[in-house]
């Protein structure tokens, strides 16, 4: 066989090629404009825990205010809770008491 036709052989080969890749080309844009059918599961959002405040967390805001001078501040935000000391607070009103403390200005 002579390279000529050797060659011709190669470029008829691609064209091949060519005309194959633009027929799957054709099918994929067509599949990607048509609209799904899928049904898709309905997506449960999860609620957002609460955080809860650690004892640790209410002394550091309370020790920064009193070194800010709201010393007698927080004894009165103490009292406001029923307690004369950080430790005889409640848990669950730790929230509302640090909420309270960073109001002091």
């Amino acid at each position: 066989m002579s390279r000529t036709k050797l060659l011709l052989d190669v470029v008829t080969d691609l064209q091949n090629l060519a005309g194959s890749l633009q027929t799957i080309a054709g099918v994929l844009a067509s599949n990607e404009e048509s609209p799904r059918t899928e049904e898709k599961a309905p997506v449960k959002k999860a609620k957002p825990e609460k955080q809860k405040i650690s004892l640790d967390e209410v002394r550091t805001l309370l020790a920064q205010k009193s070194q800010a001078g709201f010393t007698s501040d927080i004894k009165k935000l103490l009292e406001k809770y029923g307690a004369t000391k950080l430790s005889e607070i409640e848990e669950k009103d730790y929230e509302a008491l640090m909420k309270d403390a960073e109001e002091l200005k």
